[in-house]
């Protein structure tokens, strides 16, 4: 099949599509304290949270600037699908979609679509996951592009932090109520609205009946679970994710559980064992 699915580091891939050839990761810059790190296969993990810790600023990325997804483009033959982080958290999908008009007053020949997955981390993998699907079945571009968005409106996705040292940092939370929470083990149930931007659902003292009761939520709010993948992200915590995975099993029926380990971008938004689910 003659396509490719170009997706910013914020698509958390497992390593079996990472090596796949029809997908390409645009990545984004990630920068503590002055120093950067670029999100592809050279980010170390432990070291990036050990750097978030220890300073007193917020993390900040940078996306792929529009010359640098023109020029995934333009190395491509055949059709292009693009999956962006929501456009409402990052400038990702804006150079995307900016690149591909480049491509097309440059004379490209191929049908390009940018996805704004209205998303982030596992819920780009999922719409990624389902245009491969689709165009491994040789679907027509056009057929590919309308059942990806339309799995983009039907999707959901929650999360829980560990902490809530990053929203702090970033101003989203005052130093008194970031104090407070901490005290009383407040932990927060969050979720991506449909327009891309993020909410507080619920909120529980601990983080295991945070947990529990954000599949709970999933349960009750995702239909058509035997034909859907549930996927679950972790920021350095394979054993929480491994706990939800068995908790989804006793609660839910989805035909297929995955399970990532966050890359930087994610990294930068879950904090160190935050969990993140998308179905």
């Amino acid at each position: 099949m003659n396509f490719k699915i170009v997706v910013d580091s914020c698509c958390d891939l497992t390593p079996e599509y990472k090596n796949n050839e029809h997908f390409v990761v645009a990545p984004l810059t990630l920068t503590v304290d002055g120093y950067d790190i670029i999100d592809d296969d050279t980010f170390d993990q432990k070291d990036f949270l050990r750097r978030v810790r220890e300073s007193k600023e917020c993390p900040h990325s940078a996306c792929p600037s529009p010359e640098r997804y023109l020029k995934e483009y333009e190395s491509i033959e055949g059709d292009i699908y693009v999956v962006t982080l929501s456009s409402e958290l990052s400038g990702s999908y804006n150079s995307a979609v900016v690149a591909a008009g480049m491509y097309e007053e440059n004379g490209g020949k191929n049908h390009i679509h940018v996805f704004n997955s209205c998303s982030a981390s596992v819920g780009e993998t999922l719409i990624a996951l389902k245009v491969y699907e689709m165009a491994m079945e040789g679907r027509a571009f056009d057929e590919v592009v309308e059942i990806g968005e339309k799995f983009r409106a039907e999707m959901t996705t929650h999360f829980v932090l560990e902490t809530l040292e990053t929203l702090r940092k970033n101003g989203r939370l005052s130093t008194m109520q970031a104090i407070i929470a901490k005290t009383l083990n407040i932990k927060p149930i969050m979720r991506g609205t449909k327009e891309g931007t993020i909410e507080k659902v619920e909120q529980t003292r601990g983080m295991n009946k945070a947990l529990s009761r954000m599949i709970e939520l999933i349960s009750e709010s995702v239909l058509g679970q035997e034909e859907k993948i549930i996927a679950i992200a972790h920021c350095n915590n394979e054993e929480r994710a491994n706990a939800v995975k068995a908790e989804v099993e006793k609660k839910c029926h989805f035909k297929e559980i995955m399970i990532v380990d966050t890359a930087g971008v994610s990294s930068m938004y879950a904090n160190d064992g935050g969990i993140i689910v998308c179905a």
